[in-house]
Parts: structure tokens; C-alpha cells; sequence
């Protein structure tokens, strides 16, 4: 292309790019470039030219050739598909006509941030630094497929996709209302940020990103911090974020995240801490977090996290905290947390709400379990659940209605697992609670005949776990046949060889089954009324020895 086909503006440019100077056509200089298509030629540049002027353009020796470009609208599509640029690029504020083509590119540095484009596509590029889309407007989409960037990628305040209906998403909050009936997903405005495959060798930083669609990051790769701190993904009744495989080498921070649709980070890496605290997430007939096998470095923290939806954390690995204090967790009618094969260090919901919908810790490891009785919705399921410690401290009695909502029913080892962490604490009275609860909830699956058993288990001696109320029927017992044998005294049966009679130990005689003081045998009770009394205590000691030992051997086993 000959200098003399070039237009006044594009002139300019080409005389700057061998010098690596600015061209600056923004009036006044923070000029925003939604309006660019009202620009005149006077700040218009062909595509073409800038084509050629990074693949054939003037170098000056001694200088450092850079295009540098500030507020121009762009016609023609810029086309620069498996074009090895040497270059910086810098095309600040523009506006571009037609779609910014940069598939298998390669490209020294480039930077679009504050232009407004209408689609990027950059698919298996590669970059030798950062690429920078601050600030961008796309309104179609975004494709990075595949892409390798040595540096990091900057997508701060970015908004890509039209939102539904023409609204913008400043102006179309998320809906406060989990019961609002949901959107109807736009399946055109799916997969308007592709990342999937993509590998960043330093961080994403992506602070107050705006997406109407899917960010897609299958199975890609930040090597640094992957920052959504304040974005807003916005895909309703969709995936708003499909994360399967992705790994990140430090912290994903997504504080003041707000998502309309689906997180997905199935089987995800994420070496440091994953920060969800302050998020709100919408989707209420679905999944709101699938985050099953997540792999986490360090902590998950989601204090004061909103989710209206199901959160999936099933076989998540997350050595430290998981921690959902002050969250609202709710899924009225459906399962609230799914955290099954969970392993975590420490898992607390200090000061929540009411979960509302099922949590499901089915088979989790836990060494802290932080939760009040009240927290706890109105059915889990537990079955298989270990912890070593559970807080706050509280009485067994409010611990044990959690136990009785159980979806599967009577689960015994749910009992052993609350009497263990009230030994470990030293609570015994509380561990003996406890047990007697399980014998009771037991009891009511076994037949007539057992049931039978085991209610005289318990009124006697609390199945061996209330040593007290043996010996309070023993003392009764003994006191009721001392008075009345004191009041009518027994015959002996053989005078002379009788010892001396005493009512006190010919109850014992007759209610102690094996000691025997010699009374039983020489006297007998004189009226039908005291031989009656004689067998029931005879009875009722064989009844108090039998529970009594059973108990016994169930509360020696169990230590």
C-alpha cells in the first residue's frame, strides 16, 4: 500500500508506528467509544492499512516499532489470522466495525481496553506478554479458545454479550426474590466468553467483569490468582460460569460475585483459597455452585454468602476451612447442600440462618464441625458422617432431634459419632444420653416381643446407661419387703435349726438371685399376700439382674 492512498489520519498513524509514539484522536481525552460509529473521517482508519502496516511497515533503526492508537473507528474486519506480529498493539478506545479476527495469531503484546468491538476472535493465539481488554465492550463473542499467553490477561470491568431483552445490567439487578419464577435462558447468548483450553501463564484478572451468557474455562490453566471479585455472570437457568477441569496455580477470589445461573468447577484445582464471602448466587430451580471433586490448597470461604439454588461440594478436598458463616443457604423442596464424600479440615456455619432444603453429608470427613441445632434444616442425611469435634457445646438432648430427621431413618452410626465427640470432650452424662437415645430409636424397628424386652430395659436400669435408676428400684424394693415381712413375720420352717430372722436380709435373700444369707431358705411367708410379695421380688430381681448385666456389658464394650 502506497503512502499516497492513505487518508490524513491514517497517515499519522503510519508516520508514528516506526516511531513508537502515541496517536491520540480522543477529544476530550476521557471521550468514551460506545459512540464511535458517529466518528468522522477525521479519526476513521481502514482495517487494511493497519493490516499491513504490522505485517509490512516502516522501521526506523535505533527505534522500537509499536502501533499506538487512541479513540479511531476502525472499518473492515481486521484480519490478522495466523500473522506473526513482532509489535506491541495498542488499540485504546476504539471502535471497531466489524469483528477483530486474531485466530492462531502470533503476537508480541496487545491491548484493547475501552474499545467497543462487536466480536474477538483469537482462538489458539499466542501472546509472547499480557493481552488487555480493561474496560472493553463486546457485544458478541469473546473467543480465546486454546489461547497461550505468557503474561496475564485483563478483563477488568469488561462487559460481553447483550443483555436479555436489550437491558443493561446496571439497570437489571439480579432478582432479591428467591421465590421469582426463573428466566428462560437466551441459548444465542451462550459461550460469549471462551476460554476453554486456554493456558495463562501469570493471572486473570477479571474485577467487576460483566457476562451475558457463559464464561466457558474448560480445562484451562492460570498459573496465577484468577481475581472475580464484584463480576456479574449472567446466564439465568444456564451455566453461567463452566469451570469442569480448570486449574488455577494460586487464589480464586470471586468476593461480591453476582451469578444468575450455574457455577460450574467440577474437578477444578485451585492451589490457594477459593473466596466466594459476600456472593450472591440465583439459580432456584437448579444448581447454584457444582463444585463435585473440587480440589481446593488451602480454604473455601463463603461468609455471608446468598445462594438460592443447590450448592454441589460432593467429594470436594479442602484441607482447611470451609467456612458458611452467616450464609443463606435455601432450596425449599430440594437439597439445600450436597456435600457427601466431602474431606475437609474444618466445616462452619457460626451464626447462619435456617438452611432451607436437605444437606446431605453422607460419608464426609470433618476434624471441626461448627453448627447450632437450629441451623440445621428440617432433613439430611448423615449416614457415614466423622468428625472430631463438634461447636458450639451444647446439651445432647438438642443435639439428638438433628438425629430423628435423618431421611434414612434410624442410622446408628450417626449415635456413635455424637457420643464420641461428647467423650472426647469429657462429657459422659451427655455420651450416656446419647446411647439411650440410639436404644430407643432402635427398639422401635424390632418386633413386638422385643419391643416388649426392651421397654423394661429401659424403665429399669435406661438399657445399662442409667446405673441410678436400678438402685432406685433395688432401695424401693427392699424398703417395701423390710416393712412388710418386719409386720408379719415369716415361719421358719425348721425352728431349731433356723438362724436369727431378720426382714432386712430376707428381702435381699429373695431379690439378689445369687448372694444367698440363709433366709430364703429357712422362713416362709405366712399369708398368700407375702408369698405373692415373695415371688414378685424374686421376679422382679431376676428382671433387674438380667437388665442390669446386659447393661453393663453393652457400656463395658463401648469403652
Amino acid at each position: 500500500m502506497e503512502i499516497d492512498e492513505l487518508t490524513p489520519a491514517e497517515l499519522r498513524v503510519w508516520q508514528a508506528f516506526s516511531r513508537g509514539t502515541e496517536v491520540n484522536f480522543r477529544t476530550p481525552p476521557d471521550e468514551e467509544a460506545t459512540a464511535g460509529n458517529t466518528w468522522g473521517p477525521e479519526r476513521t482508519l481502514r482495517a487494511e492499512v493497519l493490516r499491513t502496516l504490522l505485517l509490512n511497515g516502516p522501521r526506523t533503526a535505533g527505534e522500537t516499532a509499536v502501533l499506538k492508537v487512541a479513540g479511531a473507528r476502525i472499518t473492515g474486519r481486521l484480519d490478522l489470522q495466523y500473522a506473526s506480529v513482532d509489535c506491541p498493539v495498542h488499540l485504546w478506545a476504539c471502535y471497531f466495525e466489524e469483528e477483530v479476527d486474531l485466530y492462531g495469531a502470533q503476537l508480541r503484546r496487545l491491548s484493547l481496553g475501552v474499545s467497543v468491538l462487536p466480536s474477538l476472535h483469537a482462538t489458539a493465539l499466542r501472546l509472547d506478554d499480557s493481552l488487555r481488554l480493561t474496560l472493553c465492550r463486546v457485544r458478541g463473542p469473546v473467543r480465546l479458545a486454546g489461547a497461550r499467553i505468557t503474561g496475564a490477561l485483563f478483563l477488568d470491568g469488561a462487559r460481553i454479550g447483550e443483555p436479555a431483552q436489550g437491558a443493561d445490567a446496571t439497570s437489571a439487578p439480579l432478582p432479591e426474590d428467591a421465590s421469582a419464577p426463573p428466566l428462560v435462558p437466551d441459548r444465542r447468548r451462550e459461550d460469549v466468553l471462551q476460554l476453554n483450553g486456554a493456558v495463562i501463564e501469570d493471572h486473570l484478572s477479571a474485577r467487576g467483569l460483566t457476562v451475558h451468557g457463559t464464561l466457558r474455562l474448560y480445562g484451562a490453566s492460570i498459573a496465577g490468582t484468577f481475581d472475580l471479585a464484584e463480576a456479574q455472570l449472567n446466564c439465568p437457568a444456564g451455566v453461567a460460569l463452566a469451570g469442569t477441569g480448570l486449574a488455577v496455580g494460586s487464589d480464586l477470589n470471586a468476593r461480591y460475585l453476582r451469578a444468575n445461573g450455574e457455577l460450574c468447577l467440577k474437578g477444578a484445582t485451585i492451589a490457594g483459597t477459593l473466596v466466594l464471602s459476600d456472593s450472591r448466587l440465583d439459580n432456584p430451580t437448579d444448581t447454584t455452585l457444582h463444585a463435585s471433586t473440587l480440589s481446593v490448597g488451602a480454604d473455601l470461604h463463603a461468609m455471608r454468602l446468598v445462594s438460592n439454588g443447590r450448592i454441589n461440594l460432593r467429594g470436594a478436598r479442602i484441607p482447611g476451612q470451609l467456612n458458611f458463616a452467616y450464609a443463606t443457604l435455601s432450596h425449599p423442596g430440594g437439597v439445600a447442600l450436597r456435600a457427601s464424600s466431602l474431606v475437609a479440615g474444618e466445616l462452619w456455619f457460626r451464626e447462619a440462618p435456617p438452611i432451607q432444603g436437605m444437606v446431605s453429608l453422607r460419608r464426609s470427613q470433618l476434624d471441626l464441625l461448627h453448627i447450632t441445632p437450629e441451623t440445621w434444616p428440617d432433613e439430611v442425611r448423615l449416614d457415614g458422617l466423622t468428625y472430631t469435634t463438634l461447636a458450639p457445646h451444647e446439651p445432647a438432648e438438642r443435639r439428638l432431634a438433628l438425629l430423628r430427621r435423618d431421611r434414612d431413618g434410624h442410622v446408628p452410626f450417626s449415635y456413635e459419632q455424637l457420643t464420641a465427640a461428647y467423650r472426647r470432650i469429657g462429657d459422659d452424662g451427655a455420651a450416656r444420653t446419647v446411647q439411650l437415645a440410639k436404644q430407643r430409636r432402635h427398639r422401635a424397628t424390632l418386633p413386638p416381643y422385643a419391643r416388649l424386652w426392651g421397654y423394661v430395659q429401659d424403665a429399669t436400669v435406661g438399657y445399662g446407661f442409667r446405673p441410678v435408676r436400678a438402685a432406685s428400684w433395688l432401695f424401693s424394693l427392699l424398703l417395701i419387703g423390710t416393712l412388710a415381712y418386719t409386720a408379719e413375720r415369716p415361719r421358719a420352717l425348721k425352728p431349731d435349726e433356723a438362724p436369727p430372722f431378720s426382714a432386712l436380709f430376707y428381702t435381699l435373700d429373695l431379690l439378689l438371685p445369687i448372694i444367698a444369707f440363709g433366709q430364703e431358705h429357712a422362713y416362709t411367708p405366712t399369708s398368700t399376700g407375702l408369698q405373692s410379695l415373695a415371688y414378685a421380688l424374686i421376679i422382679t430381681g431376676w428382671v433387674l439382674a438380667t437388665t442390669i448385666a446386659a447393661g453393663v456389658t453393652r457400656t463395658v464394650s463401648r469403652q
